[in-house]
């Protein structure tokens, strides 16, 4: 009986989805992370998404894309856990190859990898409290999508492209905001014409958050993805763009594969 109403939602809030893809272009960031979450929800199974909806319930917007970037917001709505969770965000591999070691590359736990897997298997417990369930849920939403940007998974000497200064349309940036905001925001797509635009969904994808990472640092060292000049001209757009695109397909897809298996009873 408690759960009759929650489920009894699920229109109104594929509709307030709807709403909130129509909404204006934002930064790569905060789009990408909606994205990705959206491409999840069409992934969940009806259980998992009843399931959901009774952990968001009270959120001002209670839907996967309204809080795919709670993450990113944290140092200014609570400095505490934003300071204790920063570095969660990444995974610094491309100086190793690209092969993941949990004790070198992740001691604690504190990095992506381990910030995945740990919020996975809180999520998963129903002896919780659903506040923290909650949180759980938020932190995974996000951090499925950060590990899918390669340079997440990338170098450490130049925090992930943040000291390799480009110019994209005239204005200065770094490289890690080209991937973060620059390659998406040349489409000049709103979020439900990019979600349109990204399927079908990617499917049959498998593996652990660690695998991800590694795959995800792979594109980071691929040749040309630190451009020859600090000017990012149209021939890099059009090689890179798709290749981010492709990233927040398969992020979708493993969020909505995480999710399941979380949440399934």
């Amino acid at each position: 009986m408690r759960r009759s109403r929650p489920v009894a939602l699920v229109p109104l809030l594929l509709a307030a989805v709807l709403l909130l893809l129509a909404g204006p272009v934002g930064a790569w960031g905060p789009q990408g992370h909606r994205l990705v979450a959206a491409l999840a929800w069409a992934g969940l199974t009806p259980q998992v998404r009843a399931e959901i909806l009774v952990l968001l319930a009270g959120e001002p917007d209670p839907t996967l894309p309204g809080i795919a970037n709670w993450a990113d917001q944290l140092r200014a709505e609570d400095p505490d856990l934003g300071k204790r969770s920063a570095s969660w965000h990444y995974v610094n591999i491309a100086e190793e190859d690209c092969h993941y070691d949990a004790a070198r590359d992740c001691p604690g736990g504190n990095c992506v990898v381990g910030a995945i897997d740990r919020q996975l298997t809180i999520l998963a417990d129903h002896g919780q409290p659903l506040a923290v369930r909650r949180q759980a849920l938020k932190f995974v939403v996000h951090f499925v999508g950060d590990v899918h940007q390669p340079l997440h998974a990338g170098f450490g000497h130049d925090k992930g492209g943040n000291t390799v200064q480009v110019h994209l349309d005239g204005d200065g940036s770094n490289l890690h905001r080209l991937w973060d905001s620059g390659l998406l925001n040349t489409a000049d797509r709103d979020d439900a014409d990019y979600l349109q635009h990204l399927q079908p969904p990617a499917s049959g994808l498998d593996g652990a958050p660690a695998d991800w990472a590694e795959a995800s640092c792979r594109i980071a060292i691929q040749p040309g993805l630190y451009p020859a000049r600090a000017k990012i001209d149209d021939a890099y757009v059009q090689r890179w763009r798709p290749i981010a695109e492709a990233q927040l397909r398969r992020g979708g897809a493993r969020l909505a594969a995480v999710l399941n298996g979380a949440l399934a009873r």
